[in-house]
């Protein structure tokens, strides 16, 4: 055993550092067991899994979201851009058209399964150990952001989510609340929600050049409208680093009248800032 394994070996015996922090192995030895506690974890759960896809699309727009794959900022590694774009592509043909009838749940994981060379999925940027590094199907939580997006905007209810820094890469053009955050790793780290309505809903998504399209739709048309407010948007520097701070809402409206019914907190955003924190536009940044 080398010494700076051995050191670490230490580390974890006087319980400074977690198992999965010894070593690239234990690491690996970590995730199994942890993908193995989620598989077992299904097989005894009760809920019932969105698996039905139809090609006829349901004829109400609930929500749409259109969003370029391709992040052309500073700093930013335009080939793990372009294998991202590739991983979206292969990942959102696996629940194009899924239905999701009353009572069912969406499973990100469950639709995409592993991200494997094999499969065809290329390396893009993944988050590990607080970085950003290049690894297998990189780039999915862009896609698991567009999901989450589209359910905001509706009666569904989310029953998983992970949260990742929302300051990845700067902004491009004005500010959108939730353009990033949600975290996705297989296959314990999902993205799910669940129709609790009494009609179908489906998931569309196609991919266009460097565009990717999503749209989520149903039977009837739904009374409420959803908006996403951002509240207190800023930047500010805590002892050695910088973080993205502000309050995120859903607010749901009544069509008929346009009335607000409900205001609901959707994250208290603390994002450390993972790009170049000169890029930060001064008249965010706060002492």
């Amino acid at each position: 055993m080398n010494k700076k394994l051995s050191d670490q070996v230490k580390k974890y015996m006087r319980k400074e550092i977690l198992f999965c922090e010894i070593s690239p192995l234990t690491y690996e030895i970590s995730l199994k067991k942890e993908v193995a506690k989620r598989a077992i974890k299904d097989l005894r759960s009760k809920e019932k899994y969105a698996k039905e896809k139809k090609q006829e699309t349901l004829p109400c727009l609930v929500a749409e979201h259109v969003s370029c794959m391709i992040r052309k900022a500073p700093g930013i590694d335009i080939t793990l851009q372009q294998n991202k774009a590739v991983n979206i592509d292969l990942a959102g043909k696996t629940f194009d058209h899924l239905m999701i009838h009353p009572g069912e749940t969406f499973s990100f994981w469950k639709n995409v399964g592993p991200t494997t060379p094999k499969r065809g999925y290329k390396d893009g940027r993944v988050i590990k150990d607080g970085k950003l590094i290049p690894g297998s199907g990189g780039g999915l939580c862009n896609l698991a952001n567009t999901l989450h997006l589209l359910v905001l905007e509706s009666p569904l209810t989310v029953t998983e989510l992970h949260f990742h820094s929302d300051a990845l890469a700067p902004d491009e053009g004005p500010r959108v609340p939730f353009s990033s955050g949600t975290s996705v790793g297989y296959n314990n780290v999902d993205f799910r929600f669940v129709n609790d309505t009494d009609q179908d809903f489906q998931l569309l998504s196609w991919c266009e050049g460097e565009m990717h399209y999503a749209q989520l739709r149903c039977e009837h048309e739904i009374p409420y409208y959803y908006k996403l407010v951002e509240e207190d948007h800023h930047f500010a520097k805590e002892k050695d680093k910088y973080y993205r701070i502000s309050k995120i809402y859903r607010e749901t409206y009544d069509k008929a009248n346009g009335t607000l019914v409900k205001k609901e907190l959707i994250r208290d955003n603390h994002s450390e800032v993972m790009f170049d924190p000169s890029l930060i536009p001064p008249s965010l940044l706060r002492q």
